[in-house]
């Protein structure tokens, strides 16, 4: 679990993330550092392992500066289990909403997806070479105390082959494997049998149950009830991805990935807790209304956030060294409006930059994933080179930092709507008025002509920008 995180240093770690998001450098710095600090807690001493707590972050920061994405992409550098909730969403116990509890069990079942991946991965020779006895099998039914071989074809006639021995049968097996291999049987449609799991779904009449009950009651009667083979008809392409999953599953021993999955959970798994400004309640206030259920929502995050045993479907895992990363805009309440407790909790604050026109020129140009890169290849799929003048990307910065500062300032998130206002025309010409071969050019006076006078009416790029 350590030996990926080992090859991950502090200043590799940001790199990394300048790969996807621009500026921010005190927020990548102090999230580098807490994912490092993870490989240095697992390699210390074991009497001193367990006293080693995370370095909680608390981001500060308007809509659409990067927090989000920082947090997701440190997830994926780290191959971690990663959940994002918003705080907003959780309530007190007897109101309505989300258990706090239920984003550590979905950070569980992160875990065990990924762990499963991995081991599929792992035994996928085998299944691959079990797959393809199955479908063998479909081709070639096994012949007793036959002299023949039957091949099924497919209006359901069989082609009769003369045999000498089973020497002869393993030959001609051989033969179509390697037919199947090279893909020359693709189309030959086969009968084979999928295996379905018959669990219920179970409604409750009265009383409320928890999750973890409902999940705990459905998975034993689905363990129950009897797994019914259902026949279908496919060809071999189709059979060959329907039961590499199934027989991948099959060749893993799932208690050994619940157990690894939790270990990765507890030790890797990073929690992003958004809108936590939400449920700051105001020192100012009465005390009543609102104020109550916010400061009862943090204080059901307490526990969790200071670390807690949680039952999930899958075993018990502890809370102790997940990373939590909350953030808020706090355009309204203050960080010091949260539960003193809560912000002991989170001793890192980062407060993010507003984006600038220069970010958002770099934003179009330089990161893997930007927007420009997007379009190019949706373009490339149709057959048309799209291509984004120099001026161009300045002056859809420009526009976009111009709207941002007199509407609603919602970061970087303003250029895929001007983006999506710019070449919505062009995307739906192609193909039909558009053909293959074609060469488009987004130039500064064509992004001036579509977006300016838009730009101008105040009232109407409300609406539509």
């Amino acid at each position: 679990m350590t030996e990926h995180l080992n090859r991950l240093t502090p200043r590799q770690i940001v790199f990394e993330l300048d790969q996807y998001i621009i500026g921010q450098n005190d927020a990548k710095r102090n999230v580098a550092i807490a994912l490092r600090n993870r490989w240095r807690r697992m390699n210390s001493p074991e009497d001193i392992q367990k006293e080693i707590i995370p370095n909680n972050i608390l981001m500060i920061g308007a809509t659409g500066v990067g927090k989000t994405e920082i947090a997701r992409r440190l997830a994926k550098i780290a191959d971690a289990p990663f959940v994002k909730v918003e705080a907003s969403k959780f309530t007190e116990v007897g109101y309505v909403g989300r258990d706090v509890e239920s984003m550590v069990r979905d950070l569980v079942e992160q875990a065990v997806g990924m762990v499963r991946t991995q081991k599929k991965e792992e035994v996928k020779l085998k299944a691959e070479q079990a797959v393809e006895d199955i479908i063998l099998d479909a081709l070639i039914p096994p012949v007793h105390g036959s002299s023949a071989v039957k091949i099924k074809a497919d209006n359901n006639t069989s082609e009769v082959m003369p045999e000498d021995d089973a020497e002869l049968n393993q030959r001609t097996r051989e033969r179509f494997r390697e037919k199947i291999r090279n893909g020359e049987m693709d189309n030959r449609k086969i009968d084979i049998e999928v295996h379905q799991n018959q669990a219920p779904n179970i409604g409750m009449i009265g009383g409320a149950m928890d999750d973890v009950s409902m999940m705990n009651i459905q998975e034993m009667i689905g363990n129950m009830m009897p797994r019914r083979g259902k026949k279908r008809k496919v060809t071999v392409e189709e059979a060959r991805k329907i039961l590499l999953d199934e027989e991948a599953s099959k060749l893993i021993d799932m208690d050994e990935v619940k157990v690894e999955a939790i270990k990765k959970a507890e030790n890797l798994g990073i929690i992003f807790i958004d809108e936590i400004d939400k449920v700051a309640s105001s020192r100012s206030g009465g005390g009543g209304g609102p104020d109550v259920s916010r400061e009862g929502v943090q204080r059901d995050l307490l526990p969790i956030v200071e670390g807690s045993a949680v039952n999930t479907k899958h075993g018990v895992i502890n809370t102790d060294h997940i990373l939590f990363v909350a953030a808020g805009a706090f355009h309204v309440a203050k960080p010091s409006d949260l539960i003193p407790e809560l912000q002991g909790r989170f001793p890192i604050r980062v407060e993010l930059n507003s984006l600038t026109e220069a970010d958002f020129y770099q934003i179009l140009k330089t990161p893997k994933n930007a927007l420009t890169k997007q379009y190019v290849a949706m373009m490339e799929s149709e057959g048309v080179e799209l291509e984004f003048e120099d001026g161009a990307l300045r002056e859809i910065a420009r526009i976009a930092f111009e709207v941002n500062s007199e509407v609603e300032n919602i970061g970087a998130r303003r250029l895929q709507t001007v983006m999506s206002l710019l070449l919505n025309d062009f995307m739906f010409d192609i193909p039909d008025v558009i053909g293959a071969d074609s060469h488009i050019v987004v130039t500064a006076d064509l992004v001036s002509e579509k977006l300016s006078a838009l730009v101008k009416n105040r009232d109407l790029s409300q609406y539509i920008l």
